[in-house]
């Protein structure tokens, strides 16, 4: 990973992110990212967060955050608002009965996670999500070591579901769909943007710190972990090219102010 000083000071028309402690600080949202997110919008760039949160949470920041849009539940859907509509839409990936024939299966992997695996938790967010489980492993519990981690998605993958680790929670689902093959449907389906084009991709920015992030990472060539993607040395499947000095929404701030630079 190079420094982010050596990044090249590109015309950047679309910048994806991660939240959870890449845009946050130990959990919470400063004042210094959020105001990164609004100044990058206000400059012309659309600001698409990509996370592994719940629809419940993506139905308030798709309303209320500077932001064109969002990807949540790792890739399983995305919101934006429909300004000539004047409502916020919604572009699913499975439709409703797909969805609730998952639910019941998704309820049993779960009760076996909990039993197999001391210590871990159903995320405190589980109740809006749509598509996936999330199985808390540092969010509301004592921190699990990674041995722990490791098992939770052993048992994900044993289940035939598809498993990812972000900075707190494992997220499971059932599918192959991931956060880049929805950021490549959203760009083609909202603006007529084919980022499989080299030209269009490197007018594209990712910013995340995880190992969820992975495929993005290695899909962009302009891709950024915040300096706290070192927290997860040896389980990142791609490394990001260029890091932060700041960690977590510090190091997106120091990201946006380079992005500006060459505005």
């Amino acid at each position: 990973m190079k420094p982010l000083a050596q990044m090249p000071h590109a015309r950047i028309a679309t910048v994806f992110t991660d939240i959870d402690d890449t845009l946050t600080t130990e959990g919470k949202l400063s004042a210094l990212a959020y105001d990164a997110l609004e100044t990058l919008q206000r400059a012309g760039m659309r600001v698409i967060p990509v996370t592994g949160r719940p629809a419940g949470w993506c139905d308030q920041i798709a309303r209320l955050w500077p932001v064109e849009g969002i990807i949540g539940e790792n890739g399983a859907l995305y919101m934006w608002r429909d300004h000539a509509a004047n409502k916020l839409r919604t572009r699913h990936l499975l439709d409703e009965e797909s969805r609730c024939g998952n639910a019941a299966r998704l309820e049993q992997v779960c009760r076996r996670i909990l039993r197999e695996v001391p210590g871990c938790a159903v995320a405190s967010d589980q109740f809006c999500r749509q598509y996936d489980l999330a199985i808390d492993f540092c969010e509301d519990v004592p921190p699990l070591g990674r041995g722990a981690v490791e098992r939770i998605v052993q048992i994900m993958e044993e289940e035939g579901m598809t498993a990812k680790i972000s900075s707190i929670h494992v997220n499971g689902w059932f599918g192959d769909y991931d956060k880049l093959s929805m950021a490549r449907l959203m760009m083609r389906e909202l603006y007529g943007v084919d980022i499989a084009e080299a030209a269009e991709r490197e007018r594209c920015v990712f910013a995340g710190d995880s190992p969820n992030d992975a495929p993005m990472f290695a899909y962009f060539p302009l891709s950024v972990g915040v300096a706290n993607v070192q927290d997860f040395a040896g389980l990142l499947a791609h490394e990001p090219r260029y890091i932060t000095a700041q960690p977590y929404g510090a190091g997106f701030a120091e990201l946006a102010r380079h992005l500006l630079a060459a505005h």
